[in-house]
C-alpha cells in the first residue's frame, strides 16, 4: 500500500517554484491550472525529492459546469502517491495539455478520456477514439449523454 504524500506539503513547495499555478490542495491532492499542468507534472516526475515515476491512471469527472481531469501518480522508490487534478470549464471544446511526452503510459489513457468524456489532450501524437468506432456520436460517460 502506498502512503499519500501530503498535498498541502507539495503545494507549498510547488507554490514557491511555480507561483499562482496551484489553485487548491488538501491532504491527498493538488489542483493545478491547466496551463501549468505539464511543467508541474514533469517537475514531480524528474525531481528526486518527489520522484513520481509512475502514472497509475488518468480519468475525468463531469460536474455539469466543469470537468476535472484527475491524474494518479506514484513514486515506487519512495512508496508515495499523489493525485493531481486540473479543471476545465464548459461543455464544448474542452482541452488540456497532453502529458504523453512525460509519461508514455498516458497515451491510451488520454485517448480513453477523450473518447468517453470528450476532453481533448493538446499535443497528443494520435488523438483519436480508442474504445468506440470513428463514426460514434457523442461521449457516453458525460452526464448530458442520452
Amino acid at each position: 500500500m502506498t502512503v499519500a504524500l501530503s498535498g498541502k506539503e507539495i503545494a507549498a513547495r510547488l507554490g514557491q517554484l511555480f507561483p499562482a499555478s496551484i489553485t487548491e490542495s488538501d491532504r491527498d491532492y493538488i489542483f493545478v491550472k491547466p496551463e501549468a499542468l505539464m511543467k508541474i507534472i514533469a517537475f514531480l516526475k524528474m525531481t528526486p525529492e518527489f520522484d513520481f515515476d509512475f502514472l497509475n491512471s488518468i480519468t475525468a469527472v463531469d460536474y455539469f459546469d466543469y470537468f476535472d481531469v484527475v491524474y494518479h501518480l506514484s513514486s515506487m522508490k519512495q512508496n508515495r502517491s499523489l493525485v493531481v487534478k486540473t479543471r476545465v470549464y464548459g461543455r464544448d471544446n474542452l482541452v488540456v495539455p497532453s502529458i504523453v511526452s512525460i509519461y508514455q503510459g498516458a497515451d491510451f489513457q488520454e485517448r480513453e478520456v477523450y473518447d468517453l468524456m470528450g476532453i481533448r489532450f493538446e499535443g497528443h501524437p494520435n488523438m483519436k477514439r480508442i474504445v468506440l468506432w470513428d463514426g460514434f456520436q457523442g461521449h457516453p460517460l458525460r452526464k448530458d449523454y442520452l
